[in-house]
């Protein structure tokens, strides 16, 4: 029989002869198996050139290799001798480290405490109990500073063993579970009060099944079914993580995400290609939406406001994907971009003023540059006395305004019929007494409406566009404008642009991870059939510093700003000045 798994504040330190305290055997009897596969093990890992993997990897390499051997030695073993299993064979190998991973223990010695900020998906790190460490749900995880939710690099052998102990009884509990709860019933009931009775159901039927886990593991077993059966499932530790801005799936075995610009791949898993399809159903009906093979893309969005697109089968070769773009919970201002170098402080100020004045401003930018970050943050000197209409295609903006009108587009339904896009949101938000429009993302020929609108009264509108440069910005609203299907000559069109948009700033992800503004362009007037524009202030790449961190300077043109007459009728005429 093994030996008690390991629990904080309760592991028996190792004695000279390497047994416990009580004189028994740490190994539960498993040394003889171990002595047997440890040569094995090592000739596998040498011939994959898998030695140098991580703590993690290692440890899934070396579990199929010890269940391949025990299955042609007859052997059979539960979940606790098979984690003290792979325990002792990882840290009999000369390849690891003893600062890398766990002492060579067994599972029995006792482990130093762990830094909290590298973390299973869905366990507690391994440190010593406190009050602290005792909250086992993936929001209580997320907002510990520095704390990587999916990460498994550094943690010892043990806990890796016991999350893969945990995932293994979920797979075989989980149908249980089902079985004998009354779903109606439980959908009534809040998450703490359905975690109990989970808790209370899910101890009896370990018991039934002989499973043994302890009582970390069976409290991170609940908080899985219950992300199973209210959230997300795996994900739900991903959405927790505030660090977390972006989460890709790709089929049901890889789940990047991105943190501080940087892409990784995380150790989160989906049972198969069904289970994505369930949390894909689950996310678009909540916005009342619907994805399958009729209609097999999806764009929708979470409660919290994150955007979702969605692609499945047979348009995504090889399993449904799921791309999810968080934004922080923390409203980002200009002064705060400001302090972190994405924004100069006199760029701040001008863009502070251009909202003042109720200047038409287009945000331009690549996928997942922050124009809609910008957005927000222009959006936040709005007079909470004028009425706002947004108009979205999935609905993110996150205005704090007290009177805004959001608006979202509407897919057509089964028959084909009773779509409602963004050109006829945009009409109809004319109607409705708006002191200011705001579109999510121009895209098509919805641009042609928004011109008019701002040319007809509603100054002060705010947009965005993909596009990679000012200039180019300008060049995609006159293409979008012919999707109209309007036939009108390229010097009406770009008269009409050139008296709509006031301002453009281009937002650019840099290749170190980080969003700047690197341009804010003033559109001057017409020379001929030309839009004459000027820049007021560009970004200047210097270089990178050792870490790799781009360097470079924030330029003012020193021109005087087209707007400044504008600003003047507001009394801000000076303070721009200063700001140039």
């Amino acid at each position: 029989m093994a030996a008690a798994p390991p629990t904080e504040g309760m592991m028996t330190p190792r004695q000279p002869n390497g047994s416990g305290a009580d004189g028994a055997d740490p190994l539960g009897g498993l040394a003889p198996i171990i002595a047997k596969l440890q040569p094995v093990v090592a000739k596998r890992l040498a011939e994959q050139g898998a030695t140098n993997l991580s703590r993690h990897m290692l440890a899934l390499k070396v579990g199929e290799i010890a269940s391949a051997e025990l299955e042609g030695m007859n052997h059979s073993l539960n979940l606790l001798e098979r984690r003290t299993l792979i325990g002792a064979l990882i840290s009999s190998l000369p390849a690891v480290k003893p600062e890398d991973g766990a002492a060579a223990n067994g599972g029995s010695a006792p482990a130093e405490p762990r830094p909290t900020t590298s973390v299973p998906a869905t366990t507690s790190p391994a440190a010593p109990a406190t009050p602290a460490t005792a909250q086992h749900s993936a929001n209580s995880l997320s907002t510990q500073p520095g704390v990587k939710t999916m990460s498994t690099k550094g943690q010892d052998a043990a806990s890796i063993a016991s999350r893969q102990s945990v995932e293994e009884a979920k797979l075989k509990i989980q149908p249980l579970v089902v079985d004998r709860i009354d779903i109606g019933a439980a959908a009534r009931l809040d998450r703490d009060e359905l975690g109990r009775q989970i808790g209370e159901l899910v101890g009896e039927i370990l018991r039934e099944e002989r499973i043994r886990l302890n009582q970390r593991e069976q409290k991170d077993l609940v908080e899985l079914l219950l992300d199973d059966m209210l959230g997300l499932g795996p994900l739900e530790p991903l959405l927790a993580d505030e660090m977390i801005t972006d989460i890709m799936v790709n089929g049901p075995f890889q789940v990047y995400v991105e943190r501080k610009g940087k892409l990784d791949l995380t150790d989160v898993k989906f049972r198969d290609n069904q289970h994505v399809l369930n949390i894909c159903s689950r996310i678009v009906s909540q916005v009342g939406r619907r994805v399958d093979e009729s209609q097999p893309l999806c764009d929708a969005r979470l409660l919290d406001g994150s955007r979702v697109n969605i692609i499945i089968p047979p348009l995504a070769i090889d399993g449904p994907s799921i791309s999810i773009r968080k934004f922080s919970k923390k409203g980002i201002t200009l002064d705060i971009m400001a302090k972190t170098r994405n924004i100069s402080e006199n760029m701040a100020k001008v863009l502070k003023i251009a909202a003042r004045c109720r200047l038409n401003i287009l945000i331009s930018g690549g996928t997942g540059s922050g124009k809609t970050t910008l957005l927000n943050a222009m959006s936040q000197l709005i007079d909470v006395g004028e009425r706002v209409v947004t108009i979205e295609d999935a609905a993110e903006l996150q205005l704090q305004q007290p009177h805004v009108v959001r608006l979202e587009t509407r897919p057509p339904n089964l028959e084909g019929v009773g779509e409602i896009n963004m050109r006829d949101l945009v009409k109809n938000a004319l109607r409705m007494r708006p002191d200011r429009i705001i579109l999510g993302e121009v895209r098509g020929p919805e641009a042609l409406d928004m011109l008019q609108a701002m040319n007809t009264g509603h100054d002060g509108s705010l947009g965005t566009v993909h596009a990679n440069r000012p200039r180019e910005a300008l060049t995609r609203l006159e293409n979008m404008i012919g999707m109209a299907g309007v036939n009108l000559p390229p010097k009406a069109v770009r008269t009409q642009i050139s008296s709509a948009i006031d301002m453009i700033v281009q937002v650019s992800r840099m290749r170190d991870g980080m969003r700047r503004v690197t341009s804010i362009m003033e559109v001057v007037g017409m020379e001929g059939d030309v839009i004459t524009t000027q820049d007021l202030y560009t970004f200047e790449f210097e270089g990178e510093d050792t870490q790799g961190n781009i360097k470079g300077i924030y330029k003012s043109s020193g021109l005087r700003p087209h707007f400044l007459p504008k600003a003047g009728y507001y009394g801000l005429d000076r303070a721009l000045m200063e700001a140039m």
